[in-house]
């Protein structure tokens, strides 16, 4: 193994925060940054060093703030600039660093600089966003291409006024800034990264760091052919000048010392992803990869069938993230859960009430086991689960869920003639993976609301409260060993102790064919440990592959209070030293 500098990022324990529905400190519903700053020192004890702050910059939020107006301001629901100066300086005093959503590939409609793209050809900043002229087919206008948007239907929205398109990845309020302009580059490192480095943020997550470079934009080949628009992932993803862009962009990071973590979808080629976060490239620090969160994906995201994947699946896609750093100077993430994602003890273990709190255990002692900078998202940390299968489409407040959840569903009741078994399939699938599970109201206690909003507050938060605060929530879990907010802060504790080992080690997949257990090593100049994970909902009997002599392990950690010497409960994780 290649023994890199350590930087304080790669040890790091990072706490995603999404300000809409983390605290409101202010009654009018919707979570803010004062309520963040109440919560710093809950945060600090769970164990955690940074946190990461979703988008809180001005933004008209048609996709919850990755839609940005003006990156030198703040939405003012979650508070001002003056706010989160107060929030960077009360983090560091604690110890914490504090790093922010870097949302660059495209801005908001409203942003100035679009409006000005858009007044007239002849704009100066006309360039700055991607506008082509129409094709026309049997004299019928259509778009430059064939490409499928991230939200549905077409990447290119038609501008009457100027009589060109202009492409969108996303809503057709997120138009693509032209990164091929270095003027453009040039305003975004002032306004969307120095603006906040100069105020003391240590570092970004990068929103679709791979998109910016977008190729020669040809039609993307026919695999749906019941649809006008093709996915182009491949296309847009890792064009031909991305590498001179994040090099460009890294130069004005150095300065600051500064962290990133990019977002790296449509990326199967390791090679490339290995280059994105080589030390020696001096790209990015590290990158997200959806390798293990995609896992039993249908064709499109909801039309999936929920736990439809073998776990055998699940440990090659953890595999592929973590042979990231065999052999090699590049670093890599773990991570179940974001705000793009459902909750992870409802996808990879059991939402039943009995297994609930074992499953959210086993996960934190097998995420706190895997090499590499570990991420915990918002209410991770308690287990909390997906809403019901019981709550109405009403209740499902996401743009890809409405956008595009919505038309499926309609198109399920037309093509299925309102059959009712078709109908429950496909609202199945949306309540397994939707986003909106992640954007719950964190539940802080039993209170009104949840403790989301102050008890006096005459408004409902934006977004309806978990029904299940009474078995799962913050208060409750602080005062409380078995809970698994407690088991998080004790993994933590041994994650920091066993860091070369845990952090750093070489993974290795002991029993990958086994549909029940995962079993894998790490090794670090001589040490090991074997992380063995249940991940059945009954009981089985221990076993340790032959290489492992159980004469030899020592048992360091399991998530069960009272583990039985030779049998593993249903859902139980446990850490052996040998």
């Amino acid at each position: 193994m290649t023994v890199t500098e350590r930087k304080w990022w790669k040890d790091g324990v990072i706490y995603q925060i999404y300000p809409a529905s983390f605290k409101d400190s202010n009654g009018d519903g919707i979570g803010d940054l004062n309520g963040i700053l109440e919560e710093l020192d809950y945060i600090k004890a769970i164990g955690v060093d940074t946190i990461w702050i979703c988008p809180m910059y001005d933004s008209p939020q048609v996709d919850m703030g990755y839609d940005v107006r003006d990156y030198e301001k703040v939405y003012a629901p979650y508070g001002t600039v003056q706010d989160m100066e107060r929030l960077i300086a009360e983090t560091h005093n604690r110890g914490m660093r504090i790093i922010l959503d870097l949302v660059v590939n495209h801005t908001s409609d409203q942003h100035v600089w679009f409006q000005e793209s858009r007044s007239s050809k002849d704009s100066p900043k006309r360039d700055w966003y991607i506008w082509r002229p129409a094709r026309y087919v049997d004299g019928e206008r259509k778009p430059p291409n064939n490409w499928l948007g991230n939200f549905g239907g077409s990447v290119w929205q038609w501008d009457a006024g100027t009589e060109e398109y202009y492409l969108h990845l996303f809503c057709p309020e997120q138009p693509d800034l032209n990164w091929e302009n270095a003027e453009t580059r040039a305003a975004i490192y002032k306004s969307g990264m120095e603006f906040w480095l100069e105020r003391g943020v240590d570092g970004f997550r990068v929103d679709t760091v791979n998109m910016y470079s977008k190729g020669d934009m040809v039609d993307a080949p026919i695999t749906d052919p019941s649809s006008e628009w093709q996915f182009a992932g491949l296309q847009y993803c890792n064009g031909p000048r991305m590498d001179e862009y994040l090099n460009e962009m890294n130069r004005v990071l150095e300065k600051y010392d500064a962290m990133t973590v990019g977002e790296c979808p449509n990326t199967p080629d390791m090679s490339r992803v290995i280059k994105y976060v080589s030390a020696k490239e001096k790209q990015l620090n590290m990158v997200f990869q959806f390798d293990v969160v995609d896992i039993g994906q249908g064709p499109y995201k909801f039309q999936t069938t929920p736990k439809n994947y073998k776990l055998p699946e699940f440990k090659a896609a953890i595999r592929r993230t973590q042979d990231l750093i065999r052999g090699t100077d590049a670093w890599t993430t773990v991570f179940l859960e974001n705000h793009d994602q459902s909750r992870s003890v409802t996808r990879f273990t059991s939402d039943a009430p009995e297994h609930r709190v074992a499953g959210g255990r086993m996960l934190s002692l097998m995420m706190c086991a895997l090499s590499g900078t570990l991420f915990i998202y918002q209410g991770q940390e308690l287990g909390m689960t997906n809403f019901g299968l019981d709550w109405d489409m009403s209740e499902y407040k996401d743009v890809d869920s409405s956008n595009y959840a919505s038309p499926h569903y309609k198109m399920v009741a037309q093509r299925s003639n309102n059959d009712p078994e078709a109908l429950k399939a496909a609202k199945a699938s949306l309540q397994h993976l939707a986003r909106d599970h992640a954007r719950v109201p964190l539940s802080w206690s039993t209170g009104p609301y949840n403790g989301f909003s102050p008890a006096d507050s005459k408004v409902a938060p934006w977004m309806r409260v978990l029904d299940d605060a009474s078995v799962c929530n913050a208060e409750q879990q602080q005062s409380d060993d078995t809970s698994v907010l407690a088991f998080w802060k004790h993994m933590l504790q041994v994650r920091r102790e066993y860091n070369d080992l845990l952090v750093h080690g070489q993974f290795d997949d002991l029993d990958a064919g086994n549909e029940k257990v995962f079993v894998f090593s790490k090794t670090w100049q001589g040490k090991k440990a074997v992380a063995v994970c249940n991940f059945t909902d009954g009981p089985l009997a221990l076993q340790l592959p032959a290489e492992v002599a159980m004469e030899k392990a020592r048992l360091l950690v399991s998530s069960v209070e009272g583990a039985k010497e030779k049998e593993l409960a249903a859902f139980e994780g446990r850490i052996y030293l040998v």
